[in-house]
Formats: structure tokens, sequence, C-alpha cells
């Protein structure tokens, strides 16, 4: 598959092979980037953001509705590659084709949308005959670097934005997930985006994405990934805009007074969906001890149920991680655990890339199951006497991106939500919801900034203040 480059699909003689992470098959290959290609997608952004800068609300509003509409038509042939490259099964990439077509369909509102404020200048001394206002204008080349994990949704939370705004942007996928997003270009170009408005290149993110991200050219970045790539882009990125979607390790407490067969529920989908490798996976849980036995003993028939292998077969549940090697480490954490004291009450088996979904109790903070992020299929389980200790050991982290409460009580719910170190709470469900609308970002070392359109809109322009000197 050829990559999209300064209005052309272009190919290379080097290549990266995108393989079946279950069968270790290639799918697909896809171009190395060099060092001349960062620079032609540079020069012909800064002439893309001209175009799209022109264009008015209302068409880019037409091309991104447009989008949505042709993403909806291909549902099936979205889902099925990227489940082939990522993983998923196909009903859960099936549900992240649907999810990013009303991103698409919520950044393509929002270009209309764009606009400013009258200022009260009568307020302040000295401005008789004075109006004054407001106007966002594009920050002009937006840098876009995305995860593996969702690889079109998060694709159209930081295109779909950037392009409603007037923006151009050079886009650079997972080296492991880069099909997707490449027919992803394909639908926009055919919806009508200007070409010089859009680079797709592929390529390791240590050489291409860095030299992307120091350039001046580039007036905002917008990166999903791990804490420590986004400290390194801060490092290089200069004096301009970033967005840094970073890790978390997320944990979902569970009070006396708790549905205990919505815990399990909830459970069941933030800790094993995607194979553990969301950002706001349930990886921590933390219950109050005079529950701890029971729900141990509900949930284990749920996690030991699900059936994982496969992702393109009927009936598979939990399909395999992205890669072997990460498939590896996450064994490895578990076992560790259970060396340093954690009890293995059911998974920790591994075969491949497909770990067995596992819950591992009497966990502690001390081990890298709760300390760390595993991204992976694992829950840790800590007792807590009290709410206030259980907040305590929520907040024992270095991230703060989603959190989760049980507790039909209005005033411990209240007292978790204001005290949890979280830029995401949820009260009665587990960490792992979004809705796509809705502001998403997180506190501590789990980033800086906001998405979801209308607030990554906000990020991706610069304010003007115009101030019309009169006469009377």
């Amino acid at each position: 598959m050829k990559f999209f480059l300064a209005g052309e699909w272009q190919d290379r003689s080097r290549t990266i092979a995108v393989a079946n992470p279950y069968s270790g098959n290639v799918v697909e290959t896809v171009p190395v980037a060099s060092s001349d290609d960062v620079e032609a997608a540079l020069a012909s952004a800064v002439e893309g953001a001209k175009v799209m800068a022109a264009l008015q609300g209302y068409d880019r509003y037409r091309i991104l509705r447009r989008c949505g509409e042709l993403m909806t038509e291909r549902t099936e042939d979205l889902a099925a590659t990227l489940s082939a490259e990522e993983g998923k099964t196909l009903a859960e990439s099936r549900g992240e084709v649907s999810r990013s077509v009303q991103t698409m369909e919520l950044a393509s509102e929002e270009a209309k949308r764009l606009g400013g404020e009258f200022l009260p200048l009568d307020g302040g001394a000295g401005t008789e005959g004075k109006l004054g206002f407001t106007m966002r204008v594009p920050c002009g080349v937006i840098a876009a670097i995305t995860p593996f994990n969702f690889p079109l949704n998060l694709v159209c939370h930081k295109l779909g934005p950037a392009l409603a705004a007037g923006n151009s942007v050079i886009l650079k996928p997972a080296s492991d997930t880069p099909l997707v997003a490449l027919k992803l270009i394909e639908i926009l170009l055919e919806a009508g985006l200007p070409p010089l408005a859009i680079s797709c290149i592929t390529g390791s993110g240590s050489t291409i994405g860095q030299a992307i991200c120091a350039d001046r050219r580039v007036r905002k970045i917008s990166f999903t990934g791990s804490q420590e790539v986004g400290e390194q882009i801060c490092k290089v990125a200069g004096l301009k805009r970033v967005t840094m979607e970073l890790g978390s390790n997320s944990p979902l407490v569970v009070l006396p007074d708790a549905d205990m067969d919505l815990v399990k529920r909830a459970t069941l989908m933030c800790g094993f969906a995607n194979a553990g490798q969301v950002c706001i996976s349930a990886q921590r849980l933390i219950v109050h001890e005079d529950i701890h036995e029971d729900l141990i003993e509900s949930l284990t028939p749920g996690v030991e149920a699900i059936s994982a292998g496969d992702q393109l077969a009927e009936g598979t549940q939990m399909g395999p991680m992205v890669r072997t090697s990460d498939a590896e480490r996450v064994h490895q954490w578990i076992h560790e655990a259970v060396d340093q004291g954690a009890r293995l009450v059911c998974g920790g088996d591994r075969e491949g890339a497909v770990v067995q979904p596992t819950i591992l109790d009497n966990a502690t903070a001390d081990m890298r199951v709760v300390r760390d992020e595993i991204f992976g299929p694992a829950v840790a389980v800590l007792r807590a006497p009290t709410v206030d200790r259980a907040i305590h050991m929520a907040n024992d982290t270095n991230y703060g991106l989603s959190a989760g409460v049980f507790t039909k009580d209005v005033d411990a719910a209240m007292k978790f939500a204001k005290q949890v170190h979280s830029g995401n709470v949820h009260i009665n469900w587990g960490p792992m919801w979004r809705t796509d609308l809705m502001p998403y970002g997180g506190l501590k070392d789990s980033g800086i900034g906001r998405e979801g359109p209308k607030y990554a809109i906000d990020e991706m322009t610069e304010m003007k203040t115009v101030v019309i000197h009169t006469q009377s």
C-alpha cells in the first residue's frame, strides 16, 4: 500500500510489513519515509494550510460530512482491515468504525460554528469609541501522531477537528496499524478534501515523527501514546501548541453498597476490551474489604468464560495483543506479581500474542501490575478498609486519566469525584467509558489538553483580538 505525500500516492523501495498479530501473516506493506519525505510533507503542508484557511466553514463541513457517509458505506472493509492489523475482534472493529463516523460528523458540525465573541471594552477606562471582538483562526500546519490501539477513531479525533478548523495535517500513524488510516485518507480525498491539506507518511516515529515535531513550520502537535514518547516530543517541540494524550493505570473503586452485578459487567468490559490495550482500561480494582471475597467469587467465572484467540474467528471475544513482545511483557509482569505475593485467581497463560484474561488478587502498590501501565488483559485487585483509604490508593500513581467508583451513597460519590486526581471520573461505571463529543484528557503524567471535536478545535485554532477605533 502506498502512502500519501504532497498530493500524490507514492511508494518507496524500503517497506514495513504489517502483520496479523494472531497468525503473524503479512497483511500488507507500507513505505518507509525518509528525511526528504518529511521535508516534502512539511513544504506541501504549508501550501495546504493556505488552501484550507481559504475554504468556507460550510465547505469544510460538507467534506467531513461526506467522509462520514463514505465511511458508513465501507464499514465492513474498514472493520476487516482494522481487525487484521490490530487484533480487535470484528465486533469491536465495527464498533470503532461507528464511533469514528460519529467523530467526523461532530467535527463537521463544529466547522460551521467557529467564531469569537464581542468584547465589552467600555468596561475599561478611556475606551470611548472603541469596539472589540475576537476571531479564531487556524494554527496552520498540524502534526498528528497516533497509536495502534484505536487506529481509526483516534486518527479521526485528530484529523476531523484539525480540518474542520481550517488547518493542514501531517499524519504519522502507528507502524503496526497504518492501513486503516491510509484507507481513511482515500475516503477524505474522495469526499473532496484538497490534496495538499493532508499527508500521511509511514515509518519510525523516532526518526520521522521527531523530525516533524521539531520543525518550526508545525504550529500544533497532537500526540497519543506513551508518557516517555510524549515527554520526548515536548522536549523537541519548541514554541508550539501541544496536546498530549498519554498513559494511565485507571482505578475502579468498589464500595460496600455497590450493585455487584453492575460491577461485574463493568469490570468484564472495562478490563478486557481490546485485550486490555486501552488507555482507560480498568487496571486497578480497589475493593472495600467487606465485599472483597464476594466480588472475586462473582467476577471469576465471567473472566474465565472470555474466549480469547483468533480475532477473525467466529465466537472469539478477545483477540491477541498487537505484538508478541507486548504479550511476553504482560505475561512476565503477571508472574512477577505472583512471585511477590499476589494470588493468580485465573488466567496468566500466554500463547503467542494471546494472553488469557487474568485476575490477580492481593496485589500491592509496589508491584508493576499496579504501579505502571500494563496495557494488557490483567486486572489487579487491592483491598481498602475505608472510603478515604480507597481514594488515597486511587491517587497513589503518577497518572490521572480516568477513574470509576461504584456506590449508592451520593456523598461518597461526590467526595470521590472531588478528591480523585483524574481528568475523567465515572460514578457507577468503570473508567473505560467515553462518548466522542465529551472533553477527554488527563491530569498529572496522563497528559496535556483535551480531545473531543469541540474542545480539540479550541486547541487547533488561535485567538485574535480586533479593536475598531471609531471617531464618534
